[in-house]
């Protein structure tokens, strides 16, 4: 087992059928994370993100939901009890990337991690998606974002995507969604 995967929505851009590429209705499922303390996981992806407990394997592992779907998230400490995240400079799990569906879902997370007192790394607008950096307690990386309408979405003078990070105001995030 690895030490997880992304979540997020795959979306192709230029779906040409070809026999070579993966199904544009692929989609990757839920991400599955050794942590070193199952009740301190709980209470940061339950009670501070807000998804639901939908089974719990005594005090070795849990599984979290939105929408009543049957996992997103797994939690285990089958070989994690009590451990150390690996030191920076070494490979590990970049983030999870949680998809909100509205500005205002987005904005409604932010503020339950401001009055949980979680420490943001950053938030950044890249043209495409509005997002939110930060760190759960095992010290994996965290984004929480929202898609902006495709239509909306910067592209190059020749039609590809013009991605880029500029600095998202989080003010503005919160006075205008809610």
């Amino acid at each position: 087992m690895g030490d997880g995967l992304w979540l997020c929505r795959l979306t192709i851009m230029n779906p040409k059928a070809r026999p070579d590429r993966i199904s544009p209705n692929v989609r990757i499922g839920h991400v599955h994370l050794k942590v070193a303390d199952l009740d301190r996981s709980l209470a940061f992806y339950r009670d501070v993100l807000g998804f639901d407990v939908t089974q719990r394997l005594g005090p070795q592992a849990a599984f979290l939901s939105a929408g009543g779907y049957h996992r997103h998230i797994g939690l285990n400490t089958w070989e994690s009890a009590g451990g150390k995240p690996p030191p920076p400079g070494t490979t590990r799990l970049y983030h999870i990337a949680i998809l909100y569906p509205t500005r205002a879902e987005l904005a409604a997370a932010l503020r339950r991690l401001l009055e949980a007192n979680v420490p943001l790394e950053g938030a950044a607008d890249h043209g495409v998606s509005e997002a939110i950096y930060l760190r759960a307690p095992d010290g994996n990386g965290v984004e929480l974002y929202w898609d902006k309408a495709q239509e909306q979405w910067p592209r190059s003078a020749d039609g590809d995507l013009a991605i880029f990070t500029h600095p998202l105001d989080l003010d503005a995030l919160l006075n205008k969604s809610g």
